[in-house]
């Protein structure tokens, strides 16, 4: 199912009306079109719903899920310190035009702030939305190098001895993150599961020679 396929489903639960629904869908796919996305575009998202899709028995709101997904990057400026913030408040306004239910709202406003920091959540779903926002970091060593480009591209403002620093201390939640992502996004067939783990050790290997050890909080 592609993308638009996917909005427009989840849009008719609450709206039988097209032209505002395409008209969303505009907005979405022209925002993550935008020059200077080379990461966080509508690739980007593909591939979270590729990860959730393996687990969509395990998440019990997949529609606020999936709403979360198409908005939590919508405003992405990288010299903003507050994307997250602006992206839950548009998606807020814009769910609230197809009369979703203020509980569903307030779920995928929650979740989008989430994203912010990626730490491990007590909201069962929204580890799923974090493990797959980040599974970029459990795949093989070769999409893990293009992904480091393309960051580094949305970044190319800042000089290396500005962006380095600041990729490290990016890095630092990995350990956080690591262990959601084993029981969530991984407890899936045995062959996947040895496969990203083999992956994420690799991850793991290079982390430790960007971070020094005292600044990191190695939660397995």
């Amino acid at each position: 199912m592609d993308l638009k396929e996917r909005f427009l489903q989840h849009c008719l639960k609450f709206s039988e009306n097209r032209n505002l629904i395409e008209n969303l869908w505009l907005k979405i796919e022209k925002k993550h079109s935008e020059k200077g996305r080379f990461y966080h575009n509508l690739d980007h998202l593909e591939n979270m719903f590729l990860e959730l899709e393996a687990v969509k028995d395990q998440i019990l709101n997949y529609t606020a899920i999936t709403f979360s997904v198409f908005y939590h990057d919508i405003i992405y400026d990288a010299t903003s310190r507050s994307n997250e913030e602006k992206s839950a408040e548009f998606a807020v306004s814009r769910l609230e035009e197809l009369n979703i239910d203020q509980a569903i709202i307030k779920e995928v406003f929650e979740q989008i702030l989430a994203t912010k920091t990626h730490q491990i959540s007590n909201h069962h779903d929204t580890n799923y939305l974090l493990d797959a926002d980040l599974s970029i970091l459990g795949k093989d060593p070769e999409t893990y190098r293009d992904y480091t480009k393309k960051i580094r591209k949305e970044y190319s403002f800042y000089p290396d001895l500005l962006y380095k620093p600041g990729r490290k201390k990016f890095s630092s939640i990995f350990w956080n993150w690591k262990a959601s992502l084993k029981r969530t996004i991984l407890n899936q067939n045995t062959k996947n599961r040895q496969k990203k783990i083999f992956n994420l050790s690799l991850i793991t290997y290079k982390v430790r020679f960007w971070i020094k050890p005292n600044c990191v909080n190695k939660k397995t």
